[in-house]
């Protein structure tokens, strides 16, 4: 099943220094078909304003992990943590037993980025924050592993039964992902793809389960990001 949430349909919230495209219920966003995607809970499509941010909140048990697209965003959390991430970039925080944390963008343009919460496999563990930088070239035309539940696979760790993973393809170009029918794939792109011959477009989420094989062509350049979860 190939499901296709366009951009439009996504819940919106203006907030002056943020413009949020939420693809699950979020907030006061609530739609009951949206609640999420298999062990996915929350997907944001955010656009931040230079020098404004998210001022310290706290989280427990989730996974959440940052895609920056532009800009940059610099993280501070009450573990004594603190980073900028970069564009194509990614960090990870596992709230655990709990964290306070801020997001801001401390530069002089605008930060876009994907904010994806998965849920823990394990409650009450530890809670920890890492950055890893992640050059562009090394996915043209192929996935990289950017996150995952598996220690020894050189990404970032998480405490989910989960990949998070990056690409980037040139007009024309295939793309295919061998996937478990049984897993919940979304997958992002930021211009138009077809996914086993069914059409997206630019920011579109789609929602991928009981397929063996997915088949990305590329109808322009885009860049992709993909989540494989339980």
């Amino acid at each position: 099943m190939i499901d296709i949430r366009p951009f439009a349909s996504l819940g919106h919230a203006d907030h002056g220094w943020l413009d949020a495209r939420h693809h699950f219920s979020f907030a006061s966003y609530h739609e009951p078909a949206r609640m999420g995607w298999g062990a996915i809970r929350v997907w944001n499509d955010d656009r931040i304003a230079a020098k404004s941010g998210f001022p310290p909140h706290p989280h427990r048990d989730m996974e959440i992990v940052t895609y920056v697209r532009t800009g940059a965003i610099t993280h501070q959390d009450s573990l004594g943590n603190k980073g900028r991430t970069g564009a194509g970039d990614v960090q990870v925080m596992s709230a655990g037993t709990g964290v306070t944390h801020s997001e801001y963008n401390l530069e002089d343009e605008e930060t876009t980025l994907f904010q994806i919460w998965i849920e823990s496999d394990r409650r009450g563990v530890k809670p920890g924050w890492g950055a890893m930088p992640f050059p562009k070239a090394a996915r043209d035309g192929s996935f990289q592993l950017l996150a995952s539940g598996d220690e020894s696979d050189g990404a970032l760790t998480i405490h989910a039964d989960a990949r998070v993973l990056g690409a980037t393809l040139a007009a024309g170009e295939t793309l295919v992902y061998e996937a478990d029918p049984g897993r919940h794939l979304y997958l992002v792109p930021s211009a138009a793809v077809t996914v086993n011959g069914v059409a997206a477009g630019a920011r579109d989420g789609i929602a991928i389960t009981g397929e063996a094989r997915v088949e990305i062509v590329a109808s322009e350049a885009a860049e992709l990001v993909l989540v494989d979860a339980r």
